[in-house]
């Protein structure tokens, strides 16, 4: 962790030094459930030994751990590289009380803050439905049919948004840039998970990127994994333009 000059606040682990540490941590996790045991994460550096070594990884149930990690981690990586240059600054594995962790926050200054969810509901190709007659996601399967997707990623994202408005000071966040900054919702579907075809108004544009466009108790993009990049790159054009008028 490290403190920010202005104010010396200490800020939640971010960026490269939290990139590695859900690196140690999935390593470690992934060995234990391949039987390999601890020793092997000890001898590889990964020790337990140390108090509250699992910094990241125990926001998340059990189950999801390993899955979750290696998604946030992809991305993570893709935006680093990428953007560290410009000052960008990545929170991973955020806990908010009553809720699934906030899997990404993501601080472009002085241009926008992005609160990510990454979410995939199935090991086999589905494709995700929004019906706007009630303003619910809901997941289409060959052999399952339609299911309503609960709990639901656009209120989980509102709820997400809301709490940043309350914790906006744990990042060195000010209220005039929390009201300045837009605070972009931004939901990413894993693979095989896929945007169904929707109506053309529940689409926008984000600089030159068209994106799915949801209303739930606010508003949320939804994006395909490998659209990432040229989604962070768009909402940087969409900024300077904005900047510029």
């Amino acid at each position: 962790m490290q403190a920010t000059a202005q104010e010396d606040i200490i800020l939640p682990l971010h960026n490269w030094e939290a990139l590695h540490q859900l690196e140690r941590e999935n390593n470690y996790l992934s060995n234990v459930a391949a039987g390999i045991g601890a020793d092997a994460s000890i001898a590889s550096g990964a020790s337990l030994a140390s108090p509250g070594f699992l910094l990241l990884a125990l926001a998340y149930k059990p189950l999801n751990r390993v899955t979750k990690l290696v998604r946030i981690i992809k991305v993570m990586r893709l935006l680093l590289e990428e953007f560290s240059t410009l000052g960008i600054q990545i929170f991973p594995c955020l806990e908010v009380p009553d809720h699934e962790p906030i899997d990404l926050f993501v601080i472009l200054p002085e241009k926008a803050y992005l609160l990510i969810s990454i979410r995939s509901k199935s090991t086999k190709e589905a494709k995700v439905i929004y019906n706007e007659a009630n303003e619910t996601l809901y997941t289409k399967h060959k052999s399952k049919g339609l299911r309503k997707w609960l709990p639901c990623p656009l209120v989980e994202l509102s709820d997400y948004h809301a709490w940043l408005g309350k914790n906006r000071r744990l990042f060195g966040i000010s209220a005039n840039a929390i009201r300045r900054y837009p605070v972009i919702k931004t939901l990413v579907l894993w693979k095989p998970m896929q945007i169904d075809h929707h109506r053309e108004h529940l689409y926008s544009k984000v600089g030159e990127m068209t994106t799915l466009t949801l209303s739930r108790k606010g508003t949320a993009l939804v994006i395909e994994e490998e659209e990432v990049l040229d989604f962070v790159k768009a909402c940087l054009v969409e900024a300077k333009e904005k900047a510029t008028k």
